[in-house]
């Protein structure tokens, strides 16, 4: 199995989801969850740790994604300069992005 996160890159928020890689095509695993008007990360491992099919392994590696993601998200805004769409793209090339700004 193999999974990819995907991001929404948006002004006031990020939202993270997962999907499930299937052949050459995608197909949603959680629904997207938002930083920080939600805690995004809390609320992603605990819906990845009610799917018992997804192995520990890949929980982790998608999780210590997300918090790296979070991570760059808050440093933008704490330099008051939020980083760009295309910033966040040419740093995490194994995520997925959509949004603007």
């Amino acid at each position: 199995m193999k999974f990819q996160l995907k991001a929404l890159w948006l002004q006031k928020d990020v939202g993270i989801a997962v999907d499930q890689i299937v052949g050459t095509g995608s197909s949603p695993v959680t629904c997207y969850f938002f930083w920080p008007r939600d805690n995004a990360w809390e609320q992603l491992k605990n819906e990845l740790d009610a799917k018992s099919w997804i192995p520990e392994a890949d929980k982790i590696e998608l999780l210590n994604q997300a918090t790296e993601l979070i991570n760059y998200w808050e440093e933008g805004r704490a330099n008051n300069r939020p980083h760009t769409l295309q910033e966040a793209q040419a740093r995490f090339p194994h995520i997925v992005f959509a949004g603007s700004n």
